[in-house]
């Protein structure tokens, strides 16, 4: 746990589906640290978008400790948490006047190469330039922690390449990635893979 930006201790979530009881995440512990880059893999129903979940605060585990920058987020308050929920609140909230905002959004689509497209409306765009808008968005507010759940799942194979190579280089710019995928061709581009089984980690 020294020192990681994420550490999950014992992390368990347990689902109530009628008569049925469905253990989503049955023991996970996890610790991320600072500029990696994580890949979640599994099969459906392995439990990593529920981990997902519970690592970007959109979801409480039933059971275990998660401690977010050394923060137990189960003690944080709901203003810490909103603004975790919401990586990329628009630069409204964060008190930015229309003219550096309009900068900033501007610098943001050119280093993720929509500079040419500033203007287009998202029906004008490809899928995967919408994509490139939607990275955009959640990069204005330089967040160290970047959370994708399956970035590259409707794309074509370029597409995915080019949505893989801008997270490289977010990455080398010394950004935290985690991201979700069923994918081993994308999962290869992380520095380390997760695998998930029956909500347990199997490697």
């Amino acid at each position: 746990m020294a020192n990681a930006l994420i550490s999950l201790q014992d992390i368990r979530k347990t689902y109530v589906l009628g008569d049925q009881t469905v253990h989503a995440l049955k023991k996970i512990d996890l610790d991320i640290h600072q500029g990696e880059y994580v890949a979640l893999m599994g099969p459906s129903g392995s439990g990593k978008s529920t981990l997902m979940n519970i690592i970007g605060c959109l979801d409480t585990p039933s059971a275990g400790k998660y401690w977010l920058n050394q923060k137990e987020v189960s003690m944080m308050t709901d203003i810490e948490l909103s603004s975790l929920e919401n990586v990329a609140l628009p630069l409204v909230y964060a008190g930015v006047s229309q003219k550096e905002r309009l900068e900033r959004a501007r610098e943001t689509l050119n280093k993720v190469g929509l500079g040419n497209r500033l203007d287009h409306k998202p029906n004008e765009l490809s899928g995967g330039q919408r994509q490139r808008v939607a990275v955009a968005r959640a990069l204005i507010n330089n967040p160290s922690l970047l959370l994708a759940d399956e970035p590259t799942g409707n794309l074509d194979t370029q597409t995915s390449h080019e949505i893989m190579g801008l997270f490289e280089e977010i990455h080398a710019g010394g950004n935290t990635i985690v991201l979700v995928t069923h994918e081993e061709d994308i999962a290869k581009h992380a520095k380390k893979i997760v695998r998930l089984r029956d909500g347990l980690i199997a490697s």
